[in-house]
This record gives C-alpha cells, sequence and structure tokens, in this order.
C-alpha cells in the first residue's frame, strides 16, 4: 500500500547549490532524498513546495513523497535528526491524503528577508541569514514602494526569464518591520518565479537608499521583460517561513486550479494586449 508523506523542512541553503537536485552539486532535494532513502530502503523523490536558490534559507518549507513502506512518523523523526548533516532539519512528518501535493496545493508562499542598518553590519551569528544595508534608508518610503506592487501582476520585470514559465503572480503582502536595526521584508504571494523576491527586495531597497522615487515600482509593472535596472538582493538574507494550504477535503480542487493559466484582469476602461 502506497501512503502519502508531508514533510516540514528547515536548512541554512549556505553550503547548499539550492534546492534542486543536480549531478555532482551538493543540494537540498539530493540530502534529504538519499537519506530517507537509506533509512526507509527504498527509493524516493520529493515535490516541494517552492524550489529555493543556492544560498536561500527555508524555516518551513514543505514537500511530499510516496513510500510503500511501514513507519512510525516519531521514530522516523528521531533517526533523521541523527542521520542528516546540521544544516538541514526535518521538523514535521505526517501522512496526507493522496490529493495533497507539497507544490500544487499550495495557496501561498511566505517568505522574510532580513537585513541590518547597524552600521557595524550583521551580528556575527546572524552574517549568514542577515544582509548589510545603508543606515539611513528611508522606510517609509520603502513601505510605499511596496504597496504599490500588491495584486494580481505581470511581475517580469522582477523575474529571470524560464521557458515556458508564466511570469503572471498575485502579490497578496509585502511590507516591512522594524525591530532595532534589523528590518524583515514580508512577502507573500500565490506562487513567486525565479528570483522575483530577491528583485522586489532590491528595487524597493534602491528606493530606501533614495536612488529612485516610490512610484518607479509602479512604472515597473508594465515592463514586459526581465528589468536591467532591477537589482537582485544576496541570496543569504532569504528565507521561506511557511506554505499555506486548504483544508483536506479542497486539495483537488486547488491542484486544478493551480494549473489553469494565471491571466492579469483587463484595467477598467479598456482592455489587454496579449
Amino acid at each position: 500500500m502506497t501512503t502519502r508523506v508531508r514533510l516540514g523542512i528547515s536548512y541554512d541553503g549556505t553550503d547548499f547549490t539550492g534546492w534542486a537536485r543536480q549531478p555532482g552539486l551538493r543540494t537540498v532535494q539530493g540530502v534529504l532524498e538519499e537519506s530517507l532513502s537509506k533509512v526507509l530502503r527504498e527509493p524516493l523523490q520529493l515535490t516541494v513546495a517552492g524550489r529555493t536558490d543556492a544560498g536561500v534559507h527555508a524555516e518551513g518549507q514543505v514537500a511530499h513523497f510516496d513510500t510503500e513502506s511501514e513507519f512510525d512518523a516519531g521514530k522516523l523523526m528521531y533517526r533523521m535528526a541523527k542521520f542528516l548533516p546540521k544544516d538541514v532539519r526535518i521538523t514535521e512528518i505526517r501522512t496526507a491524503p493522496p490529493e495533497f501535493d507539497a507544490r500544487f496545493s499550495a495557496l501561498r508562499r511566505h517568505y522574510a528577508y532580513r537585513l541590518t542598518i547597524a552600521p557595524y553590519g550583521a551580528q556575527p551569528l546572524q552574517a549568514r541569514g542577515v544582509v548589510p544595508c545603508k543606515p539611513g534608508v528611508d522606510l517609509d518610503a520603502m513601505r510605499a514602494a511596496s504597496r504599490n506592487l500588491l495584486g494580481l501582476h505581470n511581475f517580469a520585470a522582477f523575474c529571470r526569464r524560464r521557458e515556458g514559465a508564466t511570469t503572471i503572480r498575485e502579490l497578496q503582502r509585502f511590507d516591512w518591520e522594524r525591530d532595532g536595526d534589523l528590518l524583515t521584508a514580508y512577502v507573500s504571494a500565490d506562487a513567486f518565479c525565479w528570483s522575483m523576491v530577491r528583485s522586489l527586495v532590491g528595487a524597493v531597497l534602491a528606493v530606501g537608499e533614495g536612488r529612485r522615487a516610490p512610484e518607479w515600482t509602479t512604472a515597473l509593472l508594465a515592463e514586459t521583460a526581465r528589468s536591467s535596472s532591477v537589482t537582485v538582493a544576496p541570496a543569504h538574507g532569504l528565507s521561506l517561513i511557511a506554505v499555506d494550504y486548504p483544508a483536506d477535503a479542497d486539495l483537488a480542487a486547488r491542484n486544478a486550479q493551480t494549473r489553469e493559466s494565471r491571466t492579469v484582469p483587463a484595467p477598467e476602461g479598456g482592455c489587454c494586449g496579449d
């Protein structure tokens, strides 16, 4: 009998070449699949909620796999804690309905990007996950620039091109919180395209440093290809902190909805081009 297993995962992405398995390279997927396959004594393949880039971290990553093995979730977590390297942890193990898909069932993904405005830079214990920036950034301007980007748009200006991939996304949250010298951007969307979060942060940071006006981010939404004026923020400031899913009864419907093509609604009083 096949069982679908849902995992909660956290990792320090510093020494990984991203999530996705790549021949000859150390990746999160590669390490987890190898370890799980050895412990459960069968070849396993993970499907993940969000494929993070090299250097990006996760505190709330979600993945699933199918297994023919019988196991006890508590004992398996304990064994994996001893088996895995210290920079990746399985934080949750539980069975899931057959309709659950870590990628296609997701309602939204939540990221945090962490910066420090301390004049001396990041504290040593934070250095792998916090990016230094100029101490005098204008947080109010950054918040205004972030609000301009909320909603369903074509984010082509912020995305590295991937053949056949859509750049239409619904940005549901993009705001900033300050705690002493630490600035944290919280970014949530139904899905993200390649390099989108770090590009959003890089663009807003340009506003905060006075190199651009807040209205510039609105103008970027009219671009149909990646903008060379948008700087991609460093990878190590970014962390996937949570993924939301619907109730079990709604999983199949969500899977079908996610696979549908996304389109931007026509603006009031006009129509959209192709």
